[in-house]
Order: C-alpha cells, then structure tokens, then sequence
C-alpha cells in the first residue's frame, strides 16, 4: 500500500527558525512511516546535517520565487503529493498558483511564520497593497492556513480579510526533547571562557529584527562586579556593523559572536540567563529552546509571540522594545534571581515536536 506522501515546500534549508521547525516535523513524520519530501528553490543550507536520511530532497532550480511557478507546477503533476505544506510569504502565494496549474494534486496548506505586516514592509520593501492583494486573490484557495502565533493570525486576518475560524493557530515545534545533563565544567569553559561568573546567550540571526543592538548597549549598563560574557549566536548582514559598536563600547572581551551553529544546545545548557532583543517575531523558537533547558528568559514584548510563550510573563521577564534601560535593569535582576528552572522545563513541554506534529496531522485530516 503506498504511503501518504507530504511535501513541504520552503525556499532552501538555511538555518532560520522556520525552516528549522519544518525539519522537526518532517524527521517526525517520518519515523511515523509517511512519506516526507522537501522541496526547494535551491539545495542548500546549514539544516540538512539535521535531516533523516528517510526524506528525499527536491530541487527546483531557481533563485527568485516568481521562477518556481513552472517546476513546482510541473513537480506536482508528477509526485502527486497527498499533502502540500508550503510556507513563508510570497512563496505560499507561488505555490497556490502552481498548485492551481497542476490540476489541484492533493491538499493544500499554507503557513506564516511572521508578522508580515511589518516583517515585509521593514526587511522585504514590500507594498502593503500588493501584499493584501497577493495574499487575498491566492489564499482563500487553499485547504487550510496555518499561523504560529495568535498574534501572527490576527496579523493575517487584517491582511487577508479571513474570519477567525479560517487560520488555525499550531505553535512552532521547537521543544525537541533535548538532553538536560549539565556539562562538564571543562565544556562550559571551553564555551564561555573563564573569569566569568554570570553567561548571558543570545540567539538569532544579525539582522534589523534581532536587534541585537540594543542588546549590547544594555550589557554595555550592567553593574561592572557582576563579571558577565555575553555570547550571541547567529550570522547575518550586521555583523559589521555589530562588531563597531562593541569596539566602541570597550567590549571586546566580554561579547562575543561567533556564528551560526547548528546545535546551539551546549550554550543553552551552561548559559545564566536568555535574552531575545527583537523588535517583531513570528514565534519566538529560542524562548522555547531555553526554557527546555531551564534556562531563565528575558525578552522584548514584541509582536508577536514571546508573551504567548512566556504566557504575559509568568515564565519570563517581558520587557519593552527598544527599552535599553530597562533591558538592561531587567537583566541584572534576573542574574541575581532565584528560579524555578523545573517549571521552565514544564512549560516547553506545551511545544514539544510530538505534540505539535500531531496537531498538524489532525489538521491536515489524517490522524
């Protein structure tokens, strides 16, 4: 009997939040014995050192999302996939058009990962109109929407005039049942380094939304006996720019960036506390991924996400965007706090990748 086959369509698998969680759902559908196929723009990316070798990996060819249209539409003719998974606007908007062309091969569903009514306007230059227009003319065609935040849903029901029944809120799977052992205090200095008594971590690419700039000047404010590292993880095209203002700020030995790493959780494990600086999210996966950790969390009250996760600040410190003084004062109360890193723990849990995997085959109708 042949097995359902679902194919998630992203533009590659770079190491970004989204299509890290895609990676997770897809390792677990397949250990389920579905049949899972990726299918991308262009066969790169950090993430494929994550994925099961049970997945096959499709590569359409093109670099701008426009040129998908044909070879999606001409891939879908021949796979016949059960299920479509397509995310990450304009790329959804593509593929209902190819969907579309191929005669309607399977079901449909679309997922938005942002808040798009900023995040496109900000990163991609993108016209509020076209982007009403676009969502409103291809949208209502598929089988089901999918937002990753309740924020991100009332974002997209202003944007695509849908009711509220016609987006489901999934969270992000970002919860992977990672190991919690400590490490060995030898490994924690090879991280960190020594002379530090207090490990801030950050996580996220070096771009506009992350601003991890303001995240540097609250350090720069810490009370100089607290003896802090703060380690942010992530590449990007600010790097530059992030690095002159440590210079500036006289903090070359106590922030460090040192890139993209494929697993972060080593740095989760040993670090004091977690601050997310952002000034917009979709979600938030890092919030989850230290809190799995136990790792206490401050975070920008931004849209949208973090105080869904943190439930308005019962798991973490929410502060305001942009706020470095407060940033700043929020991070040293914590590092002089207790907490109760088990109920950390607990909370994750409501993210785990079992749990949302599940709620994604009940939505899509087949379990």
């Amino acid at each position: 009997m042949k097995k359902l086959l679902i194919s998630i369509i992203l533009p590659t698998l770079q190491g970004g939040g989204a299509e890290r969680l895609h990676v997770y759902l897809a390792n677990n559908w397949a250990m389920q014995e579905y049949s899972v196929e990726f299918v991308l723009m262009r066969k790169y990316g950090e993430l494929f050192t994550l994925l099961s070798e049970d997945i096959n990996v499709i590569e359409l060819g093109v670099d701008r999302i426009r040129q998908a249209i044909s070879p999606l539409r001409a891939y879908l003719k021949q796979s016949k996939p059960d299920i479509i998974l397509s995310a990450m606007w304009p790329l959804t908007s593509a593929t209902v058009i190819s969907w579309l062309l191929s005669g309607k091969q399977g079901q449909l569903f679309l997922s938005d990962h942002n808040y798009l009514s900023v995040s496109c306007i900000k990163t991609l230059n993108v016209s509020p109109l076209f982007l009403k227009f676009l969502m409103r003319v291809t949208y209502p065609f598929a089988n089901g929407i999918i937002a990753v935040s309740q924020g991100v849903k009332e974002d997209l029901c202003r944007l695509g005039k849908f009711s509220d029944n016609e987006v489901e809120v999934i969270y992000n799977p970002a919860a992977t049942g990672a190991s919690l052992y400590c490490e060995e205090r030898e490994t924690r200095e090879n991280i960190w380094g020594k002379g530090f008594k207090h490990h801030i971590l950050s996580v996220g690419s070096l771009k506009r939304q992350k601003d991890h700039a303001t995240l540097i000047r609250a350090f720069a404010q810490l009370s100089g006996g607290l003896k802090v590292k703060l380690t942010i993880l992530g590449e990007g095209p600010l790097r530059g720019e992030l690095e002159t203002l440590v210079n500036q700020l006289g903090l070359e030995e106590q922030v460090v960036m040192p890139g993209f790493i494929t697993d972060p959780k080593p740095w989760f494990r040993t670090a004091d506390i977690f601050v997310l600086s952002s000034q917009w999210e979709g979600f938030g996966n890092v919030l989850v991924e230290a809190l799995e950790c136990g790792v206490p969390v401050v975070s920008t009250d931004c849209t949208s996400g973090p105080s869904e996760i943190l439930d308005n600040g019962l798991f973490g410190k929410l502060v305001p965007v942009g706020d470095v003084a407060m940033l700043a004062q929020t991070i040293e109360e914590s590092l002089l706090e207790s907490h109760d890193h088990d109920a950390l723990i607990r909370r994750s849990k409501d993210f785990s990748v079992d749990r949302i995997s599940t709620q994604y085959l009940n939505f899509f109708g087949i379990f």
